[in-house]
């Protein structure tokens, strides 16, 4: 069995012998920028570890792994664009470095190239893996959409976010998980079950990215914390927030929510001030823990030794308690 630093190294040591050998340059420089700035791997890392529960070869699995990881970059580059994010781990983002043009195009062929990358994947796997690659990047688009559309909109219940950071963010690990199955061979039932396991450590993981904006360590965190307060962006904290607010709360958020000029730090000290007397970290921890037992709940469903769970188990635990 591997450990999950294990398919790190080995992922690693492959995204470092990605090259692109056609012109132009400049259309692949921000491709290459991007994927050095490392991150933790986790989508590829869940694949190559879910195929491991079910065969002890795993490097058939690497190339689709890649696949979802560029893909995942990708996603990052245009998010960082539309969110006009200056840092992404504690480095200037391509529209920064480069141009929004280049972040556009770039991003683009990075998306071509994910496809690409599920070529070597075996004929009889080859169709149905695509259509779970393929329902996921719609999804994500979708998740997507909902994320923006949300910006112009003060009446955001928790139901539609949970439902929106479901597919902006969790769709992607349950479809590593599954993706790792499938190319383990396992069972179709195990497949779901894994699918499953996935969409709650997704939720768990985004309310958690959530909290750590709010309440993080730059330096461990890799972006410049308030980033969502001072963009106003629909959180579980600020739903939950405009939800349960009353009287001079209300008015706090009100008043920055709706103010155009504005010093970044008084705005961020201010709405989290709100929160802490909301308790909104607690119910963010709270609802954390109900998506972590629901993702245990699926682990302990599936017919594989004990074992062979411990790695995939260490890193549920580490996702759901993670800093950065």
């Amino acid at each position: 069995m591997f450990t999950f630093q294990d398919v790190q190294q080995k992922i690693e040591r492959e995204i470092a012998r990605i090259q692109f050998v056609n012109p132009p340059k400049s259309l692949y420089e921000p491709i290459v920028y991007t994927l050095s700035l490392g991150g933790k791997r986790i989508r590829p890392a869940l694949l190559l570890m879910a195929c491991n529960l079910y065969q002890d070869e795993i490097e058939s699995a690497m190339q689709p792994a890649l696949g979802l990881e560029v893909f995942h970059n990708f996603t990052l580059l245009h998010d960082d664009l539309m969110d006009e994010a200056d840092m992404r781990r504690n480095q200037p983002t391509v529209h920064k470095q480069w141009s929004p043009n280049a972040a556009i195009l770039s991003g683009d062929a990075m998306l071509i190239y994910a496809y690409r990358l599920f070529e070597g994947v075996q004929d009889g796997l080859l169709k149905p893996v695509l259509q779970l690659f393929t329902t996921t990047a719609l999804e994500i688009c979708a998740g997507q959409q909902f994320d923006m559309e949300f910006e112009t909109r003060q009446d955001v219940t928790e139901a539609e976010y949970i439902e929106m950071i479901r597919l902006k963010t969790a769709v992607l690990l349950a479809c590593a998980l599954k993706m790792g199955a499938m190319l383990g061979k396992a069972p179709e039932a195990e497949q779901e079950v894994l699918y499953r396991l996935g969409i709650h450590m997704g939720l768990a993981f985004q309310l958690q990215d959530d909290l750590l904006d709010v309440y993080g360590d730059t330096a461990v965190f890799g972006k410049q914390l308030g980033g969502d307060i001072v963009s106003n962006k629909k959180t579980f904290l600020l739903i939950n927030a405009l939800q349960r607010a009353t009287g001079r709360e209300k008015a706090v958020l009100t008043d920055w929510i709706s103010r155009k000029t504005f010093n970044p730090e008084e705005k961020i000290a201010a709405v989290t001030q709100v929160y802490e007397q909301l308790g909104l970290k607690e119910l963010t921890e709270d609802k954390i823990q109900v998506y972590y037992k629901e993702a245990m709940d699926s682990l302990g469903m599936l017919n594989v030794p004990t074992e062979r769970l411990a790695y995939l188990k260490e890193v549920c635990t580490r996702l759901m308690y993670r800093q950065s």
